[in-house]
């Protein structure tokens, strides 16, 4: 592998996976705070999502962030 041959970018390399890792967790977690705090779908919606998201992490995660609706178009229940 050329990472072994030079050093600074074996350095290189390991921190992009760092930061990779870093960002999937993170989308992960705020995947999990927005669907227990949506008022828009009931709770065995809610556990099918946080189920999708620790299954399949990265594909549950970007499914769940492209697919959930725009927060301004999803009507307040205690408004109504």
């Amino acid at each position: 592998m050329i990472g072994y041959d030079f050093p600074l970018l074996n350095l290189f390399l390991v921190s992009i996976w760092w930061m990779w890792l870093a960002a999937v967790l993170f989308a992960m977690i705020y995947a999990f705070i927005d669907n227990f705090r949506r008022t828009d779908h009931g709770g065995g919606a809610k556990a099918m999502w946080a189920l999708l998201i620790l299954v399949l992490p990265m594909v549950g995660t970007l499914i769940y962030i492209v697919s959930r609706p725009n927060e301004y178009t999803v009507p307040n229940p205690r408004n109504v």
